[in-house]
């Protein structure tokens, strides 16, 4: 699992090699592209959203969602990633801080309209998000939702398809969602399949 350290190292590198991977459509960044723009179609459709970004990298879709009227919170480990995306979003409300610890402490005093994170929450356990995302429903307004893009699976035999087909590169120190899995947690929870090895959950309070 790559730490703060790690993340710094890729940071300059990570759009082209998330891009590679998106473009031969093979695990585990196929449908990378059609991910964030299904987040980002979502989000768009209310006007001057407010939006806490989980793990926002160099913030390629935050960056898009500010470019659109969007006040743009979030939240990563990575200096290096917070300072690129600083150069695309001057105005953004960007905090330094271990999400599997929960939300850097100026984060806890807003409410927002949508909590995104994406390719972020498979560095936590099972255990770990069953702990932070009810913390981070507590963040949402009355009509809020959590939209979560990552490598995720309806069921666990998807899964292990798809693990078997990546052979070597499967990476086990990664825990992605099973969406059937996780409706015992949240009964309402909504899964689009977007790819063989990714999709979009959505988490309402």
């Amino acid at each position: 699992m790559l730490d703060n350290k790690g993340f710094d190292l890729w940071a300059d590198g990570y759009d082209a090699s998330v891009g590679l991977s998106d473009e031969e459509n093979i695990y585990p960044f196929a449908g990378y592209k059609r991910v964030l723009n299904g987040i980002f179609q979502r989000i768009v459709q209310k006007p001057n959203a407010v939006v806490l970004d989980i793990g926002f990298g160099t913030g390629v879709l935050t960056s898009k969602l500010y470019e659109h009227g969007c006040t743009v919170y979030g939240q990563d480990f990575s200096q290096k990633m917070i300072e690129l995306a600083s150069q695309k979003m001057p105005d953004a409300h960007l905090y330094q801080g271990d999400f599997s610890q929960g939300l850097a402490e100026p984060l806890t005093r807003q409410s927002y309209d949508f909590i995104v994170a994406t390719y972020s929450l498979h560095h936590l356990t099972d255990a770990q998000k069953n702990a932070f995302l009810p913390a981070l429903c507590k963040r949402l307004k009355a009509d809020g939702r959590i939209l979560i893009g990552d490598v995720a699976f309806a069921t666990r035999e998807e899964l292990n398809r798809c693990r078997l087909a990546a052979g070597d590169e499967w990476d086990d120190e990664e825990i992605y969602f099973v969406a059937d899995e996780w409706k015992y947690v949240f009964p309402a929870l909504q899964f689009e399949p977007v790819s063989s090895c990714a999709g979009i959950l959505t988490l309402t309070p």
